[in-house]
């Protein structure tokens, strides 16, 4: 097995036209080098992975060039690289001095790069003030730093300041789709969008990402992959969410909420990615704000499509309540009623009627429950409709010379026919008539709570013979994790952080749990038939029960003045006390 590569090292760049996004920067070094003018201190400064180090490097190398050198020729031995982090004492810096002094034996320069130089002392900056401004004719000192802030101002005026910026997401697109290319991989361009997004502006971290996503789903790369391996909502959700918010339909936009939250996603990465939906929607009602819009082609479509059925004042109301929920999410205590509040407002600004009074009175409007329930009604009498027309048209096409003949023939068939005609119409009516029947004890309602416990007493196994073998802890703890990744491969990642607090044990032939409050317990409890059904089978004992118990003991803690505190060492030692009275001292 040879040694893997990741893409950061693998494609780092050679020369300033390999660097990607920094164009201002790597124009103003090679000009500054071609015009021997290039100053004795420069300090690189900006966010991680957009190529500072890379750049000092090039840099290092390409002033000792002087037009005669041989391709296989390195300069590296005229390059020191030093981490501040490791060398931030006033005692590094003084070796540093004694180094400068020194000539180099071949080439015109010595290059020092020193990284993350804000990790230098006081003193060592100010031990390293006066070589910095006055070094020898053949030293050159690139500072590299992601916190200027933290530089002190005597240091930052002694040297030119670069300031890298973050890689716009097209150009890390670009690079990820030629490095796809040449490690032979078909990547989606919406795929790469996610990717360059998820990045941040950071080319290592996109490129990180890449090798992730590429082990992940292999030599071909979609949307769909990427967003599940980054654990990233989708692009279809907001725009599911969005659709059935322009319909008022808040019963499944709030199903629709929480199959987000079965899914392991936060509440509020959704709220914050709702608002940037309704931003990039309100971007592309102008054509000349489309550019705004950092998305791959396909997706770009669908907002264009999406923003010609939302109106303006909708998106401008959405976007004030979506921006309030985010504000007010680290605060709250029930967050996800707080998001399912925002959601049931947004669902409710295209309604009319009530709204009005709201307005009125500043208040947001939420639909009441009977606006959903007359909707149901409309819905059912359209059903119903729809199944009495074909009884209404069906006697008169079963008059005809063949049935008469049929009649003839065999007339105890015929008189069963005639029976099962007229006994076809009264199910209608009762159908109709059901609509009405609206309370949980009725006689359909009661047979099917029959039914279905008859169903799960028939899935119960017959508890006569079956097998009751002993079993050890370990083999507990085997079968219990085993279940666990079935759990976790299910996507039931809140039953999964229950089962995973604490580690069962085993007393008295039964599986004990403990858990800190009734809240737990209570969610345990809940699918406790599918793990006591999955054990007993692995285990071959069906006299094995679960046990959960609940520990809400909480340690106490005190505040103590001073004086109390000193009262409690003289009750365990007195002679503190005559100590005290010794040398006349205060408490």
């Amino acid at each position: 097995m040879e040694p893997f590569i990741v893409s950061a090292r693998k494609y780092r760049p050679t020369t300033f036209k390999d660097v990607v996004g920094q164009q201002a920067i790597t124009n103003t070094l090679e000009n500054a080098i071609e015009n021997n003018h290039l100053a004795q201190a420069l300090l690189f400064t900006g966010p991680r992975g957009v190529g500072k180090t890379t750049c000092a490097r090039i840099l290092a190398k390409k002033i000792n060039q002087d037009g005669s050198h041989k391709e296989d020729e390195d300069f590296a031995f005229n390059i020191f690289e030093l981490d501040a982090a490791s060398n931030n004492s006033v005692d590094d810096i003084r070796n540093l001095i004694d180094q400068v002094r020194i000539p180099p034996q071949v080439g015109q320069y010595k290059v020092y790069i020193i990284d993350e130089v804000h990790m230098l002392s006081s003193a060592a900056f100010n031990a390293f003030l006066k070589t910095l401004e006055e070094p020898p004719k053949h030293a050159i000192f690139i500072l590299a730093t992601t916190e200027k802030h933290k530089i002190i101002p005597t240091i930052l005026s002694r040297c030119q300041i670069f300031d890298f910026r973050r890689i716009t997401v097209q150009d890390i697109k670009g690079h990820l789709a030629s490095v796809a290319q040449q490690e032979n991989i078909t990547a989606q361009d919406d795929a790469l969008h996610v990717i360059a997004q998820k990045a941040d502006g950071a080319l290592r971290d996109a490129l990180s990402i890449f090798d992730r996503v590429v082990s992940f789903s292999g030599e071909n790369l979609t949307r769909e992959a990427v967003t599940e391996n980054l654990n990233v909502l989708d692009y279809t959700y907001y725009f599911n969410i969005t659709d059935l918010v322009i319909q008022n339909d808040i019963p499944q936009v709030l199903l629709a909420y929480n199959e987000i939250l079965s899914k392991g996603f936060d509440g509020h990465h959704f709220i914050m990615g709702l608002a940037s939906h309704f931003r990039d929607l309100l971007v592309c009602k102008n054509q000349q704000t489309i550019s705004l819009l950092e998305v791959g082609d396909q997706v770009k479509k669908m907002y264009l499509k999406q923003s010609q059925q939302t109106p303006h004042d909708f998106l401008i109301e959405a976007l004030d309540i979506a921006n309030s929920c985010d504000l007010k999410f680290k605060t709250s205590r029930n967050q996800r009623l707080l998001v399912e509040l925002c959601l049931m407002q947004l669902s409710s600004l295209t309604a009319q009627g009530e709204k009005k009074k709201a307005n009125k009175l500043n208040k947001r409007f939420v639909l009441p429950p009977s606006h959903f329930k007359e909707i149901a009604a409309l819905v059912q009498e359209k059903l119903d409709t729809t199944q009495q027309e074909p009884v209404i048209a069906t006697p008169p096409i079963v008059q005809t010379n063949q049935t008469k003949e049929q009649e003839n023939q065999n007339p105890c068939s015929t008189q069963v026919d005639k029976q099962e005609t007229i006994q076809q119409p009264p199910p209608i009516k009762e159908e109709v008539s059901s609509k009405k029947r609206v309370s949980a004890l009725s006689l359909k309602s009661i047979q099917k709570k029959q039914q279905l416990t008859k169903e799960i007493n028939e899935r119960i196994p017959n508890q006569e013979n079956l097998p009751t073998e002993d079993f050890t802890l370990e083999q507990m703890i085997t079968h219990w994790n085993a279940y666990t990744e079935i759990v976790k491969g299910q996507g039931k990642y809140n039953f999964l952080s229950h089962l995973t607090m604490n580690e069962p044990k085993l007393k008295d032939g039964m599986i004990h749990l403990e858990f800190p409050n009734q809240t737990i317990k209570i969610e345990v409890e809940r699918d406790k038939f599918e793990l006591l059904t999955y054990m007993r089978k692995e285990l071959q004992n069906y006299n094995v029960d679960l046990v959960i118990d609940v520990n809400e003991l909480q340690v106490k803690r005190y505040a103590y003045t001073d004086k109390e505190k000193y009262e409690k060492l003289v009750k365990k030692n007195p002679n503190l006390e005559a100590l005290r009275n010794a040398f006349e001292l205060d408490i």
